[in-house]
């Protein structure tokens, strides 16, 4: 008699180089099941931007595993509750799931283990696992240069092929997807990328195609914006990390082994999100009309607002802009990197924990960063890599009839020019 298994996916919404899918087809009859986990759609991972994206994704994956004579079985509720029902029906004896660490997933992992099936983890969620590579006498790495030699020299696992055939059990009904309006409020950014994994592998074939190779030395070209974007791909799992490793060239692996750093960091240090990694005994400035003014875009401080408001927009900040605005208000308006991280949370698609909380605390020099009091001049950065002002323009629409440099320095230009903009004055002068 053929076995049936359940794959359950999390963050690894694709059937390119999904391990655990693999492994699962491999056994037998499968059921494909994604949980829409309660206890994180009652929480703040239910923003509208993260939300849409998550079900673009899912309706995706759903398209591809019919198309290989499966199905995806979606469902609302307690993850461990839905599998164990979902086993009962089906007769399953064994699970499939992807290898994730966080403590969110350590948790789940431990309550799949304990409802009697054969559960395995396989990896899929970064291309090196946490605690694949620890220093000697330590559980991690905390420093990023001796991370990415030990990352470097370890032998990848050999990528899966798309499996052949899903085999479906018969009399499984896989469910309605949801409305966004039934999972969250408001609306989703007017320019935010379509998730899923068929967009994840056309928008990889064009980086490859036209920006990979100049990689190196344009990915912190803020107004040529020739990243990959598939940042949010990769938190979602539309694409492998393992493929992308493999494809992208030497400066872009590095960035994928960031992303690793900061995973295997909170592996082993579950309350990156919410305590300081190395506590300095900082003292934060409690400004909530700063904060609103960060939030908003309106600093009057061009660089930064660009990068606020192309976050509003687009539900995704260029890289260096990151840095930029998480520096402004961190280092020059002294504020919590809490209070930026929660923001940054609520409109980024790819509000990965683990990499979010670690580039904050990188920054706010509680982290893992080697230079702790380093601080990032707003107007020394936008003149090296927004030089003609490109960027704010794109981003700052009241700003658009200025030329040049002088884009950045609006306090510069007569007053009654600057009145006319309706550009606000700069909360805080950068020196």
């Amino acid at each position: 008699m053929t076995s049936t298994s359940i794959m359950l996916f999390t963050r690894d919404l694709r059937v390119h180089d999904n391990p655990a899918l693999a492994a699962a087809c491999a056994a037998g009859r499968v059921v494909p099941v994604f949980v829409l986990d309660r206890a994180i759609l009652d929480g703040p991972f239910a923003v509208p931007n993260r939300v849409r994206f998550l079900l673009d994704s899912l309706a995706d994956l759903r398209a591809s595993l019919r198309e290989l004579g499966g199905d995806l079985v979606v469902v609302r509720g307690d993850p461990v509750a839905e599998v164990a029902r979902l086993a009962d029906r089906t007769h399953a004896g064994s699970l499939f799931v992807a290898d994730e660490r966080s403590a969110f997933a350590a948790r789940r992992l431990a309550g799949l283990r304990g409802l009697g099936l054969d559960v395995s983890a396989h990896p899929g969620i970064t291309v090196v696992p946490p605690g694949e590579v620890t220093p000697a006498g330590g559980d991690h790495y905390r420093v990023f240069t001796p991370y990415w030699r030990a990352w470097e020299a370890v032998r990848w696992r050999p990528p899966v092929d798309v499996p052949e055939a899903v085999r479906l059990p018969s009399g499984v009904d896989a469910g309605a997807l949801p409305r966004l309006a039934e999972l969250t409020q408001g609306s989703p950014s007017p320019d935010l990328a379509p998730g899923g994994e068929r967009k994840a592998r056309e928008r990889l074939a064009a980086w490859l195609r036209e920006d990979a190779a100049a990689y190196e030395e344009v990915h912190d070209d803020l107004a040529a914006d020739r990243t990959s974007r598939l940042s949010p791909y990769l938190k979602f799992g539309c694409v492998s990390p393992r493929e992308l490793a493999a494809a992208g060239p030497d400066a872009f692996r590095r960035q994928l082994a960031w992303r690793d750093f900061h995973h295997q960091v909170a592996a082993a240090f579950p309350a990156l999100p919410r305590d300081d990694y190395r506590p300095r005994g900082r003292r934060w400035n409690d400004d909530e009309d700063a904060l609103a003014a960060w939030r908003g875009g309106t600093t009057g401080v061009p660089i930064v607002d660009a990068g606020m408001r192309q976050l509003r927009r687009e539900g995704f900040m260029h890289n260096r802009a990151r840095l930029i605005t998480a520096s402004f208000l961190t280092r020059d308006l002294g504020i919590d990197w809490r209070d930026g991280l929660r923001h940054f949370g609520d409109l980024l698609a790819d509000g990965d924990i683990a990499d979010n909380a670690g580039n904050w605390q990188w920054v706010a020099g509680t982290g893992n960063s080697t230079r702790p009091d380093q601080v990032m001049n707003p107007l020394r950065q936008a003149s090296r890599f927004d030089p003609r002002g490109d960027y704010v323009r794109r981003y700052v629409p009241e700003l658009a009839g200025i030329e040049g440099s002088r884009v950045h320095r609006p306090w510069a230009l007569p007053a009654g020019r600057r009145r006319a903009l309706g550009y606000p004055e700069p909360i805080l002068l950068p020196e």
